[in-house]
């Protein structure tokens, strides 16, 4: 039973309204009531006195679409208060495939190693019984049970290798093929895809641009016009602002292609917020600028938390990002015996000596021994908590092959941290209270040897609003509900009133902690073994509900899965379609 009275409690409803003291009522996985001294009527009541009562969080940038195949529960966010996340982004989605087998893997390919995850997994896990994204949507819905609702996009890059076969990452696309990508789409979004998402920034591990930079304007607009029949729906792209700086000549062909179009853009790294982006950062705030003005609808995505990144062996893509293939060698090595011969090999340090020397990118933690710290080892020979530059200079080598020398001596699974890198916060500030911009993006489900996006919305809660006080906890619950929820048009959640879905948070303030992470040995390999992730443990929330089902409640996970597929949505809930 989905009924519970939430008694006692401090509502923050999501709206950016000030907060006040009122009972909900939640019947049916539907708010039925909020107001002060609500009787119980025979369903459940649930004490939340101390406690703030808020709309659950919206996780707005996530690459769960193969991870909740075989981690279902979600770890760890149903103790981070989530309830809803957005699946499908950067391009990357399940769906749609070709129906022929090399075009297929080249999609799963590029998911495994654009998000780091391993390739067997999806293999295994995923039944790939569909070549449309509507047939991909039943299946998951036939399939999977997670205690998350979930919305997705459908992914351009799919799109193209559908339409093209392993020939999209070489050409244009002849207008026969154009005809049938629009013809994708319009069945992905007719079966209620949030929009296309995009991506004009990546390289794959032998630097090749990713199909979709490929596409030329005819292609763009015929997709354009598709999205157009369906005004809920949302591009959603992601630009480089962070290796080889396109992200300007990113921003003025977007201004040029989306012109006097009636469609919602988001775009992550519009506004970039580190230190090394500052200098193209007039040029693309300029560019929002016009694009505003010229009645583009754009909201720039960002993220909260700086990013960071952890050197690891087993499965990263941080080595071929820094533009570094000589390390990327010894992540793509079969075995870990292999891995330490590469490491010890004398021409391999001498090649791995002049990458990191021309061509890794100045920012990447490779050029930055200062900033790199060796902390995890797989067996403890150390030495440990000092930074690769200090051991390099005790002793007297190379950064590569200090680097080389401490991970055969600590074991190939061990793995080098980066300190997050300088971010404006000021700047971040003044995106979070931006009407139109997409927060809370965090690359949860992915890279999972890197980082633990999973959780990293506690820091709204605890740095911005309860420790150092730049925000309200009324500004910070907007950003991750209804500020969201109104983006992606899910306008039956993210606000806590009568008539919203039950997706509700209950935490006391004074509780809540962004936590460390931590290894868990439960990623399925492919290989009939296992292999690690990051993870952390609890907020933790006293409550989540999920469609008024408890999905987290005395300090852990119930086990319930009342997630749904979710949809664009009309002002009124009720579901979107194409327009006349």
């Amino acid at each position: 039973m989905n009924d519970i009275l939430i008694k006692n409690g401090t509502v923050v409803d999501g709206t950016g309204a000030p907060a006040y003291k009122a009972d909900v009522r939640v019947k049916n996985g539907t708010i039925a009531e909020v107001g002060q001294d609500l009787t119980a009527s025979g369903e459940r009541v649930f004490d939340a006195a101390g406690c703030y009562v808020t709309p659950g969080f919206i996780e707005s940038h996530t690459h769960y679409d193969g991870t909740m195949w075989w981690q279902p529960d979600l770890d760890p966010l149903p103790g981070y208060g989530a309830t809803t996340m957005i699946l499908g982004n950067c391009g990357f989605s399940p769906a749609p495939l070709h129906r022929y087998m090399p075009a297929q893997r080249e999609m799963i390919g590029i998911f495994s190693f654009f998000e780091d995850i391993p390739e067997g997994p999806f293999m295994q896990n995923l039944p790939w019984d569909w070549n449309k994204w509507s047939e991909y949507r039943a299946s998951v819905e036939r399939n999977v049970r997670v205690p998350l609702n979930y919305a997705a996009y459908v992914g351009h890059i799919a799109i193209r290798l559908a339409a093209m076969g392993v020939e999209a990452w070489d050409r244009e696309a002849t207008p026969e093929e154009i005809a049938k990508m629009a013809e994708l789409l319009d069945d992905a979004l007719a079966a209620g895809a949030l929009g296309m998402s995009d991506n004009l920034h990546d390289h794959d591990g032998q630097d090749r641009p990713v199909p979709t930079m490929k596409a030329n304007d005819a292609e763009f607009s015929a997709l354009f016009d598709v999205m157009e029949k369906y005004p809920n729906s949302c591009y959603q792209v992601i630009v480089d602002t962070f290796m080889r700086m396109t992200g300007p000549a990113n921003l003025e062909r977007l201004g040029k292609l989306l012109a006097g179009r009636k469609i919602k853009c988001q775009i992550a790294g519009a506004v970039p917020t580190l230190e090394f982006q500052k200098g193209i950062l007039p040029a693309m705030q300029e560019s929002v600028r016009k694009m505003r003005e010229n009645g583009v609808d754009v909201w720039p995505g960002f993220a909260h938390v700086s990013p960071t990144s952890t050197l690891s062996l087993v499965k990263s893509l941080i080595f071929a990002q820094s533009n570094d293939y000589v390390w990327h060698e010894v992540v793509l090595a079969d075995d870990h015996a292999e891995k330490a011969r590469l490491l010890a090999d004398p021409e391999w340090r001498a090649r791995a000596r002049e990458s990191w020397d021309n061509n890794a990118w100045d920012h990447s933690p490779l050029k930055n021994p200062q900033e790199l710290f060796l902390l995890d080892s797989e067996n403890g020979t150390g030495p440990l908590n000092i930074t690769l530059k200090e051991y390099a200079d005790s002793k007297g080598l190379h950064r590569s092959d200090a680097m080389a020398d401490w991970i055969l001596a600590n074991g190939t699974r061990s793995t080098v941290h980066m300190a997050p890198f300088p971010k404006d916060e000021e700047l971040t500030l003044g995106l979070m209270r931006d009407p139109r911009t997409v927060g809370n993006i965090s690359d949860a489900g992915a890279h999972l040897q890197m980082l633990c996006g999973g959780g990293e919305n506690a820091l709204l809660l605890t740095q911005y609003v309860r420790d150092e006080k730049k925000m309200t906890l009324e500004e910070a619950v907007h950003v991750m509900t209804g500020k969201l929820a109104g983006h992606f048009n899910l306008n039956d959640r993210g606000v806590i009133a009568p008539g919203k879905r039950g997706d509700i948070a209950v935490f006391n303030l004074d509780e809540v902690q962004r936590r460390e992470m931590e290894k868990a040995n439960d990623v399925p390999d492919g290989r009939g073994g296992t292999t690690w992730r990051f993870t952390r443990k609890p907020m933790p929330t006293r409550i989540t509900l999920v469609n008024g089902v408890p999905t987290f409640e005395n300090g852990a996970y119930t086990g319930a899965t009342p997630g749904e597929f979710l949809s664009p949505s009309n002002d009124d809930g009720s579901l979107a379609v194409a327009a006349e």
